[in-house]
């Protein structure tokens, strides 16, 4: 090994306290049954959340978190463990498990780390994610002080609220990836998020709203209204809703905001885009590479370049640098999201979508930052040219098929559409559909575009993601609702 490419490697051990260890051993060890790679994943988070509920800190939790997780790949398989103990000793009596689970003699060949090298860095602004002071730098009373605005503004805009919880959460979370390749990568990402959530009734009627915003950003992210914005946006929903009329039920235009934030373009269409799935019989999409799956209208992204956001990153759980995805052009089906696994089983360049929850996680194939790139028709026109059909300005969760593409999914704030204008407010509506089947019937797409941020679940993993979508134009579309649609308009 050259010199360079030892101080190379020594350099990272160091700086994550691992100068004991000896790595080569430990990859040499998990190899030594076969395998066609041997992965180290080290992962040091540092986080803390505080919870103000009915205008009184409820729970402050910190705490640090450290561990190291291994997986070995072989015959297009894996089997992965962990351990919270970084000790030399530790970590070989891992890697010795986990060889012994795999096929004596199964693909692959003993590493001779020749030659250390550093995974490229993607370009520097992705890298440090624009913090300008740390969460951490900040006081508890600071904090404090963000979700005390939050609740009061909550409170003054819904004179009906009854609880209003706000969160304050932040993170450092520091990665270090070592294979069985001689690949080094890491990555140091600092999130912070601010969560309101408001409960009120009137009349006998019950409704909530939740509203979050944050991403990898600094406590300069809250100075101004970014608390009030958060509170008054969730307030305001809840407001809506209480004064809403029973939504509509049956086949009728939809207009999706562009404020819905994208929740249907991650459910409906990118978990069916993503490798694992895709190429395993497991999703609707398998199989339609080149082919017209969407509106000429439509293209789908995957960026996990985008600076600030919640999906963002340097480096995937894999060592794999971050890269912009297009998924679907022009409504044809161009790829999918790629981990390594699926890399080596389908033949696939990887996309550095690998990811994990935590070091007791394997990786696994995941969206970023999601979203329809804008269109060309302008978001106003859009709305007026809809005679009438329901306007959805917020989505809420539901449920979806990736095998068919069946989904439904609930509408958390919407209105009608009477004349070209939005009417009066709904309450109780649902999206029923087929991801493909929608998204060929989408005859607008608007120059705007609409984040959301959010936390993906999938396997039992969460992992942060944004998605994104511009105003779009359903002509038909089955809702449910509890009235005939005859109940406010007329044929």
């Amino acid at each position: 090994m050259s010199s360079k490419s030892k101080t190379a490697l020594n350099r990272e051990l160091d700086a994550f306290g691992l100068s004991q260890v000896d790595i080569e051993k430990v990859l040499k060890l998990a190899l030594a049954n076969g395998g066609a790679l041997a992965e180290l994943f080290f992962e040091d988070s540092d986080a803390t959340r505080l919870i103000f509920e009915d205008s009184h800190v409820e729970k402050v939790i910190q705490g640090r978190d450290r561990g190291c997780g291994l997986r070995i790949l072989f015959n297009n398989r894996s089997v992965y463990g962990y351990t919270t103990d970084l000790e030399q000793s530790s970590l070989e009596t891992l890697a010795s498990t986990l060889a012994a689970a795999v096929d004596r003699g199964s693909d692959g060949s003993e590493p001779d780390f020749s030659e250390w090298r550093s995974a490229e860095q993607p370009i520097a602004e992705i890298a440090n994610y624009r913090i300008k002071r740390d969460p951490r730098q900040a006081t508890l009373l600071e904090k404090k002080a963000i979700c005390e605005r939050a609740d009061r503004s909550a409170r003054a805009a819904c004179k009906d609220a009854k609880q209003v919880t706000v969160m304050f959460l932040d993170k450092l979370r520091k990665i270090l990836v070592l294979n069985s390749d001689g690949l080094i990568s890491k990555d140091e990402k600092t999130y912070a998020h601010l969560v309101c959530e408001v409960v009120a009734t009137r009349d006998d009627v019950m409704e909530s709203a939740l509203e979050s915003d944050g991403g990898y950003v600094g406590m300069e992210f809250f100075e101004g209204d970014r608390a009030e914005s958060i509170a008054g946006s969730a307030a305001r929903q809840v407001n809506v809703l209480l004064s809403a009329v029973p939504a509509p039920s049956g086949s009728m235009p939809v207009v999706l905001a562009a404020e819905a934030g994208g929740t249907m373009i991650h459910e409906a269409v990118g978990h069916g885009l993503e490798a694992d799935l895709a190429c395993n019989g497991l999703s609707v999409y398998q199989g339609k590479v080149g082919q017209m799956v969407a509106s000429p209208l439509i293209t789908v992204i995957d960026d996990g370049t985008l600076p600030e956001r919640r999906g963002s990153y340097a480096f995937d759980d894999e060592g794999t640098a971050s890269k912009k995805t297009v998924l679907i052009e022009n409504g044809i089906l161009k790829g999918f999201l790629v981990d390594r696994l699926s890399a080596m089983k389908f033949d696939l360049p990887a996309t550095g979508n690998g990811r994990r929850e935590t070091f007791r996680n394997k990786p696994i194939v995941r969206m970023t930052n999601t979203y329809i790139a804008p269109g060309k028709h302008d978001p106003a026109e859009i709305l007026r040219e809809t005679k009438l059909g329901i306007f959805v300005k917020a989505m809420g969760g539901g449920q979806v098929n990736t095998v068919t593409g069946d989904f439904v999914f609930a509408v958390t704030e919407g209105y009608l559409i009477r004349d070209g204008k939005i009417a009066e407010p709904i309450r109780g509506a649902t999206l029923v559909g087929n991801g493909p089947e929608i998204m060929k019937k989408v005859d607008r797409v608007g120059t705007d575009l609409g984040f959301a941020t959010g936390t993906c679940g999938k396997d039992g993993q969460g992992a942060p993601v944004t998605d994104a979508q511009p105003t779009l134009r359903i002509p038909e579309m089955t809702v449910g609702g509890e009235v005939p649609m005859d109940r406010y308009w007329t044929a």
